[in-house]
């Protein structure tokens, strides 16, 4: 398989975001950097702003809210073009089959043919080689992540931008799909909210915690193994500091 595009820096300064129909900002001078070709993990309650953030860089709120702030991605293009987005949701259409699935953006962004063979690579990749004329409903639950993961390296943008992929899977096709994503997304910048501290602890080399209103961002610290790592007692200190400060932003 050709060489995917390595990721970017991206910095975020002074961000103050409201939603035109809301009195008071959901942020407020919010800071957060990107760091290139690693793993940026938020937490944080439901409702604190996780999924705004979110759909702001991916430029999915221009007509809903008012901002002020600096946006910069340091390889200088447009936000816009550096940045894939991968839903909670598979959003397979479901009258494509697998491949034409995977090729979804080329379709609509490209004004020549999709490249099927680069196509059928990343299904190869994502162990779906075999299943690239199925239609998505013939596919389980964790198949389908795997198709919206090659549909996602298929954009081939520096910036992944990640919002709970994982979370509707049993735990054991999680635990899969995570180490399948740190590895085909090794080299991007990658933004993961989830809602699970072992998750965040697995894949971050990044991890912060949104709080507050208007929301704030903490950094913690995470261990000192690489991501993606496994399970030990270290993992489960850092867990439990992490559940209790969660607890203590719910009251």
């Amino acid at each position: 398989m050709s060489q995917l595009s390595t990721g970017c820096s991206v910095d975020i300064r002074q961000l103050t975001l409201r939603y035109r129909d809301a009195n008071q900002p959901l942020f407020s001078s919010l800071d957060l950097s990107l760091p290139a070709g690693e793993w940026t993990c938020l937490l944080g309650r439901s409702g604190c702003g996780k999924t705004t953030l979110l759909r702001y860089l991916a430029g999915l709120l221009e007509d809903q809210v008012e901002w002020t702030g600096k946006l910069t991605p340091h390889n200088h293009q447009p936000t816009a073009n550096n940045i894939a987005y991968m839903a909670q949701q598979d959003l397979l259409l479901p009258w494509l089959n697998v491949l034409d699935n995977v090729c979804l953006s080329a379709r609509f962004n490209q004004p020549h043919k999709p490249d099927y063979d680069k196509a059928r690579q990343l299904l190869a990749a994502v162990g779906l080689a075999e299943h690239a004329s199925a239609m998505p409903d013939q596919l389980s639950g964790g198949m389908r992540q795997r198709v919206a993961l090659a549909r996602t390296l298929m954009q081939d943008k520096p910036l992944v931008l990640m919002d709970e992929p994982f979370s509707a899977l049993d735990a054991v096709t999680r635990h899969k799909l995570q180490t399948l994503s740190a590895t085909l997304l090794k080299g991007k910048t990658v933004l993961l909210i989830t809602h699970d501290p072992q998750e965040a602890l697995r894949l971050g080399h990044h991890i912060h915690v949104m709080s507050g209103s208007p929301a704030r961002l903490e950094t913690l610290t995470v261990p000192h193994t690489r991501p993606p790592r496994t399970f030990d007692a270290e993992m489960a200190e850092h867990q439990q500091m992490i559940i209790t400060q969660l607890e203590n932003d719910y009251g």
